[in-house]
């Protein structure tokens, strides 16, 4: 099991990285013109700070558990991430992009998994 979530984790920590990089790294003018349609509907505030919650919990679901320092934050960071596709599934559904929220459903079990993975037995 715990080979699993370490591949679950890492598929998670890629995904979460380039997203919120690119969020953090393009105007909102370019985001919204690469498909991300919703970003016309917050401000560019919202979207860095979505940005950056990406990329911390990305960070947050690798290094403790590499480091061996605070692991007790790879599943506060994978809740945390699970949280930020919630807020995604509303804004998507409201948009009625069905596609985007299947993903970010998938997305959201997936942080679930390691959240309970890393909670319970198979904590590091």
């Amino acid at each position: 099991m715990n080979i699993t979530l370490w591949i679950i984790t890492s598929v998670l920590a890629l995904a979460f990285l380039a997203a919120g990089a690119m969020k953090l790294a393009q105007p909102q003018e370019k985001l919204a013109a690469s498909g991300m349609g919703w970003t016309e509907d917050v401000t560019p505030g919202a979207i860095k700070a979505i940005g950056l919650a990406e990329v911390l919990g990305a960070l947050g679901l690798i290094l403790p558990a590499v480091s061996g320092i605070a692991t007790f934050l790879v599943p506060v960071a994978a809740t945390g991430l699970a949280v930020v596709m919630v807020g995604a599934v509303i804004t998507h559904m409201k948009r009625g992009e069905k596609q985007m929220v299947v993903i970010n459903v998938v997305l959201a079990a997936l942080a679930l998994i390691v959240a309970v993975g890393r909670y319970g037995t198979w904590s590091l």
